[in-house]
């Protein structure tokens, strides 16, 4: 029954961090609540992050969607964030994080309701010094994710959709390699420090690649309208949940 839960959290949480962002706040409370001390939790859910953001990647690519060779450098810029983020991971202040993210994330739905509807029609910028200036910011998001990955989708897609100018289907594809890229580095911290539970992981991991898949071809069909109803009602469920629960 522990992993048939796995499994069915796994492909929900699959589908909102593919969409948006926050699906790490579903899995690794299951992950603690199942027995794994927080660290534990931490390393392992990082199984499932990698493995469904291959077969999230997957299901742009072949509808079409990527900003190649874009997201690859903001890939391995924020990788090396990654490593740092990851060593700092032993320590984890669960109180005070989720004040700080449920801030986070009411900022992010600030971004996104204020955000203009045409921005489709807006030129990408991703070269000059918004190219070099997102290099920075996804080294910092690379910390951040490597330290506990809960909420860094929302952060990327503020970066992306701010910085860049991408729609939130083209932020939400390039989204889900930089998370594939640094969540390596990450999950072989986490490995080598013995902090993985393989068992959990690969059944939360069966989940995540299946709702991964469904919602990228599905957020193609749909277009930004839907995610961004989507972002809007996870964000705003996620930030009250961290603040009052």
């Amino acid at each position: 029954m522990e992993l048939l839960y796995l499994v069915i959290i796994g492909f929900i949480a699959g589908i909102l961090n593919t969409l948006a962002g926050g699906g790490s706040l579903l899995t690794l409370p299951l992950l603690i609540f199942l027995g794994l001390p927080p660290n534990i939790a931490n390393g392992t859910n990082r199984v499932a992050i990698f493995i469904q953001n291959i077969f999230g990647t997957a299901g742009y690519k072949s509808k079409g969607i990527h900003t190649y060779p874009f997201n690859i450098y903001f890939g391995i810029a924020a990788l090396f964030g990654a490593v740092i983020g990851a060593k700092l991971a032993v320590d984890i202040k669960g109180d005070v994080f989720n004040k700080i993210l449920a801030v986070v994330m009411l900022f992010v739905l600030f971004f996104i309701i204020k955000k203009p509807k045409d921005i489709g029609l807006i030129k990408e910028q991703l070269s000059g010094k918004h190219f070099w200036f997102s290099l920075i910011v996804f080294f910092f998001i690379g910390i951040y994710g490597g330290f506990i990955q809960a909420g860094t989708g929302f952060l990327i897609l503020v970066a992306l959709n701010s910085i860049n100018k991408l729609s939130l289907l083209k932020s939400n594809a390039t989204k889900t390699v930089v998370v594939l890229i640094y969540t390596l580095v990450a999950l072989a911290t986490f490995t080598y420090y013995g902090k993985v539970n393989w068992e959990y992981g690969l059944s939360l991991a069966l989940g995540g690649a299946t709702g991964a898949w469904f919602a990228s071809r599905w957020s193609v069909k749909k277009g930004d309208k839907a995610i961004r109803i989507v972002l809007i009602m996870v964000i705003l469920f996620m930030s009250v949940k961290l603040w009052f629960f």
